[in-house]
């Protein structure tokens, strides 16, 4: 009996359960791995408001029940565990999930990335409560609010500017005086009256008031001193890292780890393995983005499957010499 699926997902958040969405209503009876962290960055996010569908808003860990559960309905099945290994040197393609090998004729990486972090108990705990790594997705929230931002790259001054269009005053918080990012976006940053420069400093602790967060306590690293200041939002802007580590030997990626397809496709270097969502994406990360790369590669791995099919059964038809 061949157990070998046609395809297998790996990665449970918008792409991942897009793709599983589509691949089951194609009858293609996907099996998602989605990991023990299933639901992605959206689990640390609390309002979302940018989802198309969602006209009174939705909680994170909600809308990826919803997803989970939409692609549940047309028969995708589901493993919640981590992959510990993949071959991808030979068809069919395998997938262990500790000792237990699964086999599929194509395969779609949807694993996500993940923000960096502080490190601080009080930023983890405070994670979608005033915590954020996002400000496209929450600065609506800090509307004439007071918001600190953590970072030196153009991120950061990116999500300075954003934020500043909603809140009241932005601190910007960096551990050097020098900064990462290029020199245009800093004058942007420092040209802007809501943005305030403090260097070079670090969070050493988020503070909370009734279970939302209320301040952040700096500390000066040239003098060593720590000041509190007031603060509705600590946005963490020091970067992402793509949860690409299993896959590096076999897949082509880029210097950060990310992903790398072929041009206006989600296929890989590899016949049969497609990637989507934030593997791939170091510039949207929005949920709606990763749904729709995930949408992307359930179709092109179907074509894939039904071309292979075609050449099998032509191949089976011709006829023989002898």
């Amino acid at each position: 009996m061949n157990d070998t699926r046609e395809l297998i997902i790996i990665g449970g958040g918008p792409a991942g359960y897009t793709a599983a969405l589509y691949a089951a209503r194609a009858n293609l009876e996907p099996l998602v791995i989605e990991g023990f962290a299933w639901g992605g960055q959206l689990m640390i996010t609390s309002d979302v408001e940018n989802y198309p569908g969602y006209p009174e808003g939705i909680l994170g860990p909600q809308m990826m029940q919803d997803f989970r559960h939409q692609a549940e309905r047309f028969g995708a099945e589901f493993v919640t565990d981590d992959v510990t290994k993949v071959d991808f040197t030979e068809h069919p393609l395998r997938v262990w999930v500790g000792d237990t090998e699964h086999t599929a004729e194509a395969v779609i990486v949807a694993t996500g990335a993940s923000a960096r972090q502080l490190g601080l108990e009080s930023e983890r705990s405070l994670q979608g409560k005033g915590v954020s790594y996002c400000a496209v997705c929450d600065a609506a929230f800090f509307r004439e609010k007071e918001v600190v931002v953590v970072g030196g790259g153009d991120s950061a001054m990116e999500e300075a500017a954003f934020l500043a269009k909603f809140a009241n005053k932005v601190t910007l918080v960096h551990r050097r005086d020098e900064f990462r990012a290029s020199s245009i976006m800093i004058d942007r940053a420092r040209a802007n009256e809501k943005i305030e420069f403090v260097t070079p400093t670090v969070v050493d602790e988020v503070l909370a008031h009734d279970g939302q967060t209320s301040a952040v306590r700096l500390r000066d690293l040239s003098t060593d001193e720590t000041r509190e200041i007031q603060a509705q939002g600590l946005f963490v802007a020091i970067g992402h890292d793509p949860n690409t580590k299993l896959f590096l030997d076999q897949l082509d990626h880029d210097e950060a780890g990310y992903l790398v397809t072929k041009q206006g496709s989600t296929e890989t270097n590899v016949e049969g393995v497609f990637a989507a969502g934030d593997v791939v994406d170091h510039t949207y990360r929005q949920a709606v983005t990763a749904a729709g790369s995930g949408c992307m590669a359930a179709l092109d791995a179907e074509r894939w499957l039904a071309a292979r099919e075609g050449h099998a059964a032509t191949a089976l038809a011709a006829p023989r010499e002898g």
